[in-house]
């Protein structure tokens, strides 16, 4: 009895090992030869790159996705999308719940702290609930874009195109079908396209925001005061995070452009920089300033609860708010007149640093071993860890142990910097209060 409870495992090794899981089967399911366009069977170092990229939704490709994989390798990428995206747990129960099968209170828990639940009362509702938002969400968005896409490749193909990039951008994974074209090429085509545009960046926005804030939104509507804090702090950062880039771009990088092009294109930037993947822009034409605005951006991520990766928007919101309430001389971190508890604001600096060292250490390392500017290196790194996709063109031509590292920070960058540090330390026996207190000098 005691040696089971030695090894139980926690609900963050479960959730770890949950993706670890599907990852590798991604992985084993691309290397059949049905899953490329050839018939031959893709290396294994690659495969799971691809389907941690997939899984993770990220974006970042080695090959790609139009014209090496198949039909069957791609329903392969577009499940692992989904299943990323929803989250492995949260899609393990709601199969479950589908099926008719109980749901304990330990399970509950689990799903509780896979989709970050404020409680355990009421999750299963909320499960379900995400998932007919998920399901309405993305096939609005596939209806939208299909006359554009059935235009341009056929009803058929169209129809495809159009559920592959929406349930894509919804997911924030940055994978695209447009390689038909020029490969790696993205969206660049339809920059000047108002409603692919418009759709992708709504969905991105939309899956970025987080399955509690769907909830609160729809039910307080415009009725800001009525918000959660929760919701108050990831709608105020992320409306921030898309304006204030979005005049930057405009102003510093889309001036050959059409005034309704330039305003496009800025706007589409600035969104799909935060964790999509996308691109409507060639980003090695970029001025390295903006390269670095588009760094930072990526390592913050989306919210909590969300399709998105990084940071997230409440982290940095903590984190810019413990700055501004030291300025004023507050003795609590405060957000929208809430005091935020000192655990939260410890989580979050300790969020901002593992992100901010692990981002560095690989860029370095992959900057040293593929002799490119670290700048190019950093901002693969960025990509990775932020569960972006972006790429200026490194990705593709990485050796082994560079390859390596871009997946585990696109696997630490997913499963997010709490949930990763829970499973991996243990929790200390000897408990601070217990410890004397001393003062430090700092600053």
């Amino acid at each position: 009895m005691k040696l089971k409870k030695n090894f139980r495992l926690t609900s963050a090794q479960i959730i770890l090992a949950g993706f670890f899981l599907v990852i590798l089967a991604g992985a084993l399911l691309l290397m059949l030869p049905i899953a490329s366009m050839e018939g031959t069977a893709t290396p294994f170092l690659d495969c799971l790159f691809t389907s941690t990229s997939a899984t993770c939704v990220t974006g970042l490709v080695v090959y790609d996705t139009a014209t090496h994989w198949s039909l069957f390798g791609k329903i392969v990428i577009l499940s692992l999308i989904q299943v990323g995206g929803l989250g492995v747990i949260t899609t393990a129960f709601l199969i479950r719940v589908i099926i008719g099968s109980k749901i304990s209170l330990i399970q509950r828990t689990l799903l509780q702290d896979s989709i970050s639940g404020d409680n355990v009362q009421g999750i299963v509702r909320m499960s379900l609930y995400i998932m007919k938002m998920v399901m309405a969400v993305e096939l609005g968005g596939a209806l939208v874009m299909y006359p554009v896409f059935a235009r341009d490749f056929g009803p058929v193909t169209g129809a495809g195109y159009a559920l592959f990039h929406s349930v894509s951008a919804f997911c924030n994974a940055g994978f695209d079908l447009m390689g038909v074209r020029e490969k790696y090429s993205s969206l660049v085509a339809y920059q000047g396209n108002a409603v692919i545009n418009l759709v992708i960046m709504a969905l991105i926005v939309f899956g970025g925001l987080g399955f509690y804030t769907w909830r609160d939104l729809q039910r307080n509507k415009l009725h800001f005061s009525r918000y959660t804090l929760q919701t108050k702090v990831v709608v105020t950062t992320t409306v921030i995070l898309i304006l204030l880039p979005a005049v930057i771009f405009f102003f510093a990088e889309y001036r050959s452009l059409p005034a309704g092009e330039r305003v496009l294109a800025s706007f589409f930037q600035s969104v799909t920089t935060r964790t999509a993947g996308f691109n409507t822009s060639d980003l090695t034409k970029f001025k390295e300033n903006d390269l670095l605005i588009m760094i930072m951006l990526m390592l913050i991520g989306g919210s909590p609860g969300s399709t998105a990766g990084g940071m997230k928007t409440t982290t940095i919101a903590v984190v810019v708010g413990t700055f501004l309430s030291m300025s004023g001389r507050r003795s609590s971190t405060v957000l929208h007149q809430r005091r935020i508890p000192a655990k939260t604001v410890r989580a979050a600096f300790s969020i901002v640093l593992m992100y901010v060292t692990l981002f560095l250490a690989g860029g370095m390392a992959v900057s040293a071993m593929e002799h490119r500017s670290l700048l190019r290196s950093f901002f693969e790194t960025a990509s990775a860890i932020g569960t972006v996709g972006l790429t200026l063109g490194l990705t593709p031509s990485l050796h082994v142990v560079s390859k390596l590292i871009l997946i585990g920070l696109m696997f630490y960058g997913r499963v997010g910097g709490l949930t990763f540090m829970y499973a991996t330390f243990r929790r200390s026996r000897v408990g601070s209060s217990c410890l004397p207190q001393e003062d430090l000098n700092v600053g």
